[in-house]
């Protein structure tokens, strides 16, 4: 089992002429599930985006770390590499690329990174597919190609669950999910974390999800900060009231 700390200090960051992340800090243990929630707006998916290191955003302060490692001086490829995963809220297709050969690729690059994925990649994309409920016909197709929301979201967890990254932020992967599809996912991340010792940034606008993903901590973004943080309790104060009380 994997162990290790997903760090951010005082992060700030934004486009060209816009600060959307005003310090954000929070730590992430190996095994842990963080939940971050608030309201349109308030730079969730920045967060998910600047720490993968999509292209068009501005660093402007802090740092973030995985083990001591730099995050924000590496490309997206090495953040991978290094053991980290990103799941999208909207998963885009790449036509003529295999869904199996895609994986290959990242797992013959995390061989001597981050990821700690077991041999058999064949094998392993057909019992995930079968433990989350994906169609084994639709592992054939290229990536995400034709397939509908929630299947993506399913593929999504594939995909994690056959590189076992050290840490996954999930960028609303409940939305576009049936109440079956968002037990399903939930409860393969959650079992992640004790598998192989996942952590888990889990973004999400509702509290269904946190109902089968249990966070160990829950923070409150607002304004591009963290203006609250608890445990499960502030998820479901947050489902009862709204955002209206931190924004």
């Amino acid at each position: 089992m994997s162990t290790g700390e997903l760090v951010i200090e005082d992060l700030r960051a934004g486009i060209p002429g816009r600060e959307i992340l005003q310090g954000i800090s929070l730590t992430v243990a190996s095994g842990q599930v963080h939940a971050v929630m608030g309201p349109n707006g308030s730079g969730k998916s920045t967060l998910a985006h600047v720490l993968m290191g999509r292209p068009g955003y501005e660093i402007l302060g802090g740092s973030v770390t995985l083990d001591g490692i730099d995050l924000l001086a590496l490309p997206t490829w090495q953040r991978a590499r290094a053991g980290l995963f990103l799941a999208m809220q909207h998963p885009i297709e790449v036509p003529g690329v295999p869904l199996a050969e895609a994986l290959a690729a990242a797992r013959s690059s995390a061989a001597d990174g981050g990821g700690s994925a077991a041999p058999d990649l064949a094998a392993g994309l057909e019992a995930e597919a079968d433990r989350i409920g994906l169609d084994r016909r639709l592992l054939g197709r290229p990536l995400n190609v034709d397939l509908s929301g929630g299947e993506r979201k399913r593929n999504e967890t594939v995909q994690l669950a056959v590189l076992r990254p050290r840490f996954a932020v999930l960028d609303e992967i409940d939305s576009g999910l049936d109440v079956d599809a968002l037990a399903d996912v939930g409860r393969r991340v959650q079992a992640a974390t004790t598998e192989w010792g996942l952590g888990v940034l889990a973004i999400t606008h509702f509290h269904r999800l946190l109902d089968v993903l249990v966070p160990d901590v829950v923070h409150v973004l607002a304004g591009g900060r963290v203006v609250a943080t608890g445990g499960p309790d502030l998820a479901a104060a947050v489902d009862r009231s709204g955002y209206a009380g931190y924004v």
